[in-house]
């Protein structure tokens, strides 16, 4: 990965104070980490600079606070699970900036971590407010951007800083970058994308960029509903945005122009009821009940699905197949996920996926860590796959 500045174009760091930006926006329930998945990943980048002697300096932000200091969404209690990880001590600095701050990162010795409060407590933050910015500079030598996950947000920790110190991507944003440049940048073809979800509406700009750039695409959840309502079929009472049936129509009308094959349904799993275990029945997608639900593709569908898969080089996944949170209408998602894991684990297949519900749906099939690269990142992600310009991202590339 060439075109961005990595940690190995930063030089020595024996003494420099690093500002480290990264992802500390982790689930918590009474004032306890719930789920530390975000801590785990930046910790080999934190020990990296660290054990060259750099001077650790943290910056994250945590919820929405809207610009002002809110003790509920402060980062402290981040930072005992965050030690744990590390193996090393963290200090913690009251502000972000001022002299609580200047104090923090003038107590630092070589090879210490200090994390500062919250960005967000400040409006500058959010604005991208350059005196915010120059604030936040001046306590650090350079700068090192972890969080991918924040990079579509031009905010003066994420972007703005990277105009006032010398830039750097960590190591998980430099993994980060180099999944997706396999994944739809320069990848191995053919390539095929699996997009997955409610809602046609919220991926409209998903489906077109990816009718573009990809060789198949296979569209599930309810988002295939509203495709297949829009071809004539009746999908009963099932979740259906029937006024997006012309722009599913102008979908596939350029999916075929750009001689990428779009695979729907062509089963279902109907049920009356959206709950678990509800009685339900497999039916042709001609053939969905009035009073039926479509809560998950059915057998022939996966099997469809598969052999395009084995056909593929590459693999994008965004969105379960069904409503997978609900037993047995989990079973498409898992039957192609482990199938897709499987080809991924023999060396056909590069498999990059990411989103809220991808990531819960991979791990619920048992492969969240068999995948060639599983991204974190939500919206940056998304955005990524819409054929955006992501700020933080951007702001990271080596100059000509």
């Amino acid at each position: 990965m060439t075109a961005f500045r990595t940690l190995d174009d930063a030089g020595p760091l024996k003494g420099k104070r690093v500002l480290l930006r990264v992802d500390l926006n982790v689930p918590m329930e009474g004032g306890r980490v719930t789920d530390a998945t975000r801590i785990e990943r930046i910790v080999p980048t934190i020990n990296e600079v660290a054990d060259k002697g750099g001077r650790v300096v943290l910056l994250a932000h945590f919820g929405r606070p809207k610009g002002k200091p809110v003790s509920s969404e402060s980062l402290e209690p981040v930072v005992e699970p965050l030690s744990q990880k590390l193996g090393r001590p963290v200090a913690f600095a009251e502000d972000c900036v001022g002299s609580a701050a200047a104090e923090a990162v003038a107590r630092l010795e070589d090879g210490d971590v200090v994390l500062l409060e919250n960005t967000r407590f400040h409006a500058g933050e959010e604005k991208n407010d350059r005196a915010f910015t120059e604030q936040l500079a001046a306590n650090g030598d350079l700068y090192v951007n972890e969080a991918f996950s924040a990079a579509h947000r031009a905010h003066a920790s994420t972007e703005g800083l990277a105009h006032l110190l010398p830039a750097y991507a960590g190591r998980l944003m430099q993994a980060e970058l180099d999944a997706l440049t396999k994944g739809l940048e320069a990848p191995a073809r053919p390539v095929i994308a699996l997009v997955g979800g409610a809602k046609v509406s919220s991926k409209i700009d998903l489906l077109q960029n990816l009718v573009e750039k990809v060789d198949m695409l296979v569209i599930g959840g309810g988002m295939a509903n509203t495709f297949l309502h829009a071809q004539g079929k009746a999908v009963g009472k099932s979740l259906c945005e029937k006024d997006l049936a012309e722009t599913a129509l102008r979908i596939i009308v350029a999916a075929k122009a750009a001689k990428c094959r779009i695979i729907l349904p062509v089963d279902a799993v109907s049920a009356s009821e959206f709950k678990a275990n509800a009685a339900h029945e497999t039916v042709t997608v001609d053939d969905v009940p009035e009073t039926g639900m479509i809560l998950d593709a059915g057998p022939a569908s996966v099997a469809e699905i598969n052999a395009a898969i084995d056909e593929a080089a590459t693999l994008v996944w965004n969105g379960p197949l069904g409503a997978f949170e609900l037993t047995p209408f989990d079973a498409a998602t898992v039957a192609a996920a482990r199938h897709a894991a499987e080809r991924t684990q023999a060396g056909k297949l590069v498999s990059v996926a990411g989103g809220g519900d991808t990531v819960a749906a991979l791990n619920h099939a048992g492969v969240g860590e068999t995948f060639s690269y599983v991204s974190t990142a939500g919206g940056a992600f998304l955005e990524w796959l819409e054929g955006k310009e992501l700020p933080g991202v951007e702001a990271l590339r080596a100059k000509s």
